[in-house]
């Protein structure tokens, strides 16, 4: 009998994977990956064993196989990951459907505005963004594919929260801490509860420099078919440039334009 894995048979997408299926090597060199970022961009085996919860032998041979294939470099007691590392990323966003559907409509957007846009998903406590275009104005550094903001002080994560069913949504509340990254930053969780339930009234969410200063955005949903929320899309200006009345004038129909037109391809 053949059991190759070109004849298995294909999960659900809601199958739940017995752990004797799972690679724990594979999940411990993931965890060491993700353990570096743009504040923490050189770490110890120490370091990284402290962030990942990992002990320092299994971190230490995640490591030495990273830097055998190549996706990390050693430093003395250094390590830091290598632009190989990134082919992981581009594996997704080159056979995902999502950057591909959305792409060619961020593209417009952003054009015609001349302003900054991206679109995000929600990882943990964090939007990704899967996708982003300047336009020829650099507002942010965060807006390029693949970098992480936090969700509690962005408009992409305000509405990816808003539209957590309501359980999730209060558990992903009760485990934010808030720091306050600029004097704006809404940092209690009543307010933040008030202000998730006002984006989901009106349709779209309004950040004004609550992540960085000068950072204004406004973000919608993006649906697929079936009504689920699969992303949000948003515009980013700089303050001193656009005033609020302004961005949502200008801005807003035409991201609630791509929303309808973006609804059948995702």
């Amino acid at each position: 009998m053949n059991t190759s894995a070109s004849h298995l048979p294909p999960l659900p997408e809601t199958a739940v994977i017995a752990e004797r299926d799972l690679l724990g090597g594979l999940e411990k060199g993931l965890r060491v990956i993700e353990a570096f970022d743009q504040d923490r961009p050189r770490l110890t085996i120490s370091e990284v064993a402290l962030r990942t919860g990992l002990s320092r032998a299994a971190v230490r041979r995640c490591l030495l196989t990273l830097v055998h294939l190549g996706y990390a470099r050693q430093d003395e007691r250094h390590f830091a990951l290598t632009p190989k590392v990134m082919r992981l990323g581009q594996s997704y966003m080159h056979s995902a459907k999502l950057p591909r559907a959305i792409q060619p409509q961020l593209q417009r957007i952003a054009m015609a505005m001349q302003e900054a846009g991206s679109v995000g998903v929600l990882d943990g406590d964090d939007v990704i963004a899967v996708a982003a275009v300047t336009a020829g104005r650099v507002v942010s550094s965060t807006l390029q594919p693949g970098t992480r903001v936090p969700a509690y002080c962005t408009a992409n994560g305000r509405v990816l929260t808003a539209w957590l069913p309501e359980p999730e949504r209060e558990a992903w509340i009760a485990r934010q801490t808030m720091p306050a990254r600029t004097v704006q930053t809404l940092t209690d969780r009543d307010r933040l509860r008030e202000e998730l339930a006002r984006v989901r009234a009106q349709g779209h969410a309004l950040v004004d420099q609550e992540f960085e200063p000068g950072l204004r955005t406004v973000a919608v949903p993006l649906r697929n078919r079936r009504g689920e929320v699969v992303a949000s899309m948003n515009v980013s200006v700089h303050a001193a440039r656009v005033s609020i009345p302004d961005l949502l004038d200008r801005c807003l129909p035409m991201l609630l334009q791509a929303q309808e037109q973006l609804k059948p391809l995702l």
